[in-house]
């Protein structure tokens, strides 16, 4: 049996891979499965847009997930038969004034260098894309690549599909303990049960680091960070945008059903998830600049979320000592005991090669190389 704590988009994902693999999976959820950050996110895989200087070691690991999502979205869409609404219109960043334009022309000369493919437009360029977007806009940039799926789609249809290949979701059931013994992972105990395993992932994102019988120095450095959003909703017949759209300080997101997300705050805030007055003033005043037609749009809904960040805003994935063949354990510190967490903004866009790369190590053994610079012993010291 492989125990997985936490029902959101890794977890599950991980789930369906090795319940299709033909493997005795169980999935433990504390609230409603994809409850959390996933349906918090926006669903932007954005692996250019928001790549920044610091982050090129992760950079790689992003661009091979983004390329596995159109395919993930199919065979997923094919298992559980409902839509994920995948979309591949591209994303637009736009720059306001003439400030904007030299910190939009910086990024831009920073992802060329790194190789990625952006188109600088004019500001005229720009709205000829996106017509509603303010009429100062003074330039942009067009990025083919990056694209969008439907999060909250994608996670009803995860749950779906690892039901529907033999995986056990137990949702509103809470891990009390991991239970580690003799230098191996033995199982956890929810709600006074002893449930065994022969592996047990953590992927319970921000409540990572607080789940009892991890030893100390094994604990995950992964904390909160808190993301204020809302949604409006624009006209079906005629949607204000087709694209992603990033303008400064904002993030918009056009939904094929008419809402449009806007996002989102960057909070330190620990486990606080209420809404303040000046977060939303905020993401309504900054996609208000970018995109004045939202004025009269009615509010749909207003949420907050947190991120699961660690102390280099990069994943944990993988063993966090000994060793896991398909055969059974190699007795270490804490054996089986596997991290998938700590995604920070990119949980969705990580999805796919999180769920490759965990299950294929439980399958068989081996890590893979795409991985290996995320082990959680990077932060041992």
């Amino acid at each position: 049996m492989i125990v997985i704590v936490g029902g959101g988009i890794s977890g599950l994902a991980i789930g369906w891979y090795l319940a299709r693999a033909g493997r005795a999976v169980s999935v433990f959820e504390r609230d409603a499965a994809g409850r959390g950050a996933t349906w918090a996110a926006a669903g932007m895989l954005a692996a250019h847009v928001e790549a920044e200087p610091g982050e090129e070691r992760l950079l790689p690991l992003l661009l091979e997930s983004r390329a596995m999502w159109a395919e993930f979205g199919r065979d997923l869409e094919a298992a559980s038969g409902l839509a994920v609404d995948y979309r591949d219109e591209g994303t637009l960043v736009v720059a306001l004034d003439r400030d904007d334009t030299e910190r939009l022309k910086f990024s831009y000369d920073y992802h060329r260098s790194m190789g990625l493919e952006m188109e600088w437009l004019s500001g005229a360029e720009a709205r000829r894309l996106e017509p509603h977007l303010a009429s100062g806009v003074a330039a942009g940039v067009f990025s083919p690549l990056d694209h969008q799926v439907d999060n909250r789609k994608v996670v009803v249809a995860l749950k779906a599909a690892f039901v529907k290949a033999g995986g056990a979701l137990r949702e509103h059931a809470e891990v009390e303990e991991i239970l580690v013994e003799g230098g191996a992972v033995r199982g956890v105990l929810v709600g006074g049960e002893r449930v065994e395993a022969e592996a047990v992932v953590i992927a319970a994102g921000a409540w990572s680091r607080n789940l009892k019988g991890l030893p100390d120095h094994l604990r995950p450095p992964v904390r909160p960070v808190k993301g204020q959003m809302l949604s409006l909703v624009m006209p079906a017949d005629a949607p204000l945008l087709r694209h992603v759209v990033w303008g400064p300080g904002t993030c918009l997101v056009p939904r094929k059903d008419g809402r449009l997300f806007v996002g989102a705050t960057v909070e330190e805030m620990s486990f606080d998830t209420n809404m303040t007055a000046g977060g939303v003033y905020d993401l309504l005043r900054r996609a208000w600049e970018t995109l004045p037609g939202i004025y009269d749009l009615p509010i749909d809904e207003m949420w907050a979320g947190l991120r699961p960040t660690s102390r280099d805003d990069a994943p944990l994935l993988g063993p966090v000592s000994g060793t896991l063949t398909g055969a059974g354990e190699v007795v270490g510190e804490a054996a089986g005991l596997i991290m998938a967490t700590g995604h920070h903004r990119n949980g969705i866009l990580l999805a796919p090669i999180t769920a490759r790369a965990i299950s294929h190590y439980i399958l068989t053994g081996e890590l893979g190389e795409d991985i290996k610079p995320f082990a959680p012993t990077r932060f041992a010291a």
